[in-house]
């Protein structure tokens, strides 16, 4: 099995690199699923309903969140309804959505999905790794697939939740801070990992955000309004690929493309 991971979509402009991008990925016909982090798709915020339609026409087959969930406040009320989207799983009990799901392919075979938030420079959830132990359990009565999205700022946080799950998971992959890293590799028991996969989103900007609002605000400490940047975007993902009986992952490749 290959699954096909997209880092954060920064609004219209991380839509548009999907759009030009995405189809090359599945050109070759081998991607069996498609997952894209989309807690800044709309307009660098938070998603709505009609933008995670929108992607999905574009091929994305399942959508994982973070810290900027209810930023729209349309998914409060909506996500109950949406079968292709987690929310971070270590939020507080009676929180709307799903931390964890199983996605079936047309084929019948079944792939867990799991979204956690770090809790370092963030704020305090519930603990992480205790949480996706719980998911564990009740996933693999399903599924040896699973994937987690490890949405977090510290590098050191993602790292240590890849270790924790090695060997019980197919990937750990990093979302969140919007650089992709170079450490993509499969950990000696069988999971794939990276700290952090990228964005798609403007490639002239800081981490997906005009330049000059961030700049301002880091040189004087004052209150700045924040905008998602124009111009050419980048399309950041990783490919793993996963033996469907074992559910180890046996490679994980990144991929970086830039609009001219």
């Amino acid at each position: 099995m290959k699954i096909l991971f997209i880092g954060d979509v920064i609004g219209r402009p991380g839509r548009q690199s999907l759009e030009e991008f995405l189809p090359d990925c599945l050109a070759s016909g081998d991607i069996d699923l498609v997952i894209a982090n989309a807690e800044n798709s709309a307009g660098g915020l938070g998603t709505t309903p009609e933008i995670l339609k929108e992607m999905e026409g574009l091929g994305v087959q399942a959508f994982t969140m973070g810290n900027h969930t209810w930023r729209k406040r349309v998914l409060i009320h909506a996500i109950n309804d949406l079968n292709n989207i987690v929310r971070p799983a270590n939020y507080p009990k009676g929180t709307p959505g799903r931390g964890a799901m199983i996605i079936t392919l047309p084929d019948d075979r079944k792939v867990g999905i799991i979204n956690l938030l770090g809790r370092v420079y963030m704020e305090a959830y519930d603990c992480p790794f205790a949480t996706v132990d719980r998911e564990l359990l009740a996933l693999k009565q399903q599924t040896d697939v699973i994937l987690v999205d490890m949405h977090c700022e510290a590098t050191s946080e993602k790292i240590a939740m890849g270790w924790h799950l090695e060997g019980k998971v197919s990937a750990v992959v990093g979302t969140h801070t919007h650089v992709q890293t170079a450490d993509d590799w499969v950990l000696p028991g069988g999971t794939a990992y990276i700290t952090d996969v990228g964005m798609c989103g403007p490639i002239t900007s800081v981490i997906g955000t005009e330049c000059d609002a961030v700049v301002s605000k880091f040189r004087t400490g004052m209150p700045r309004s924040f905008n998602v940047a124009k111009g050419p975007s980048s399309f950041c993902a990783v490919v793993i690929e996963v033996d469907d009986k074992s559910g180890k992952a046996t490679s994980i490749e990144r991929i970086f493309e830039r609009q001219a």
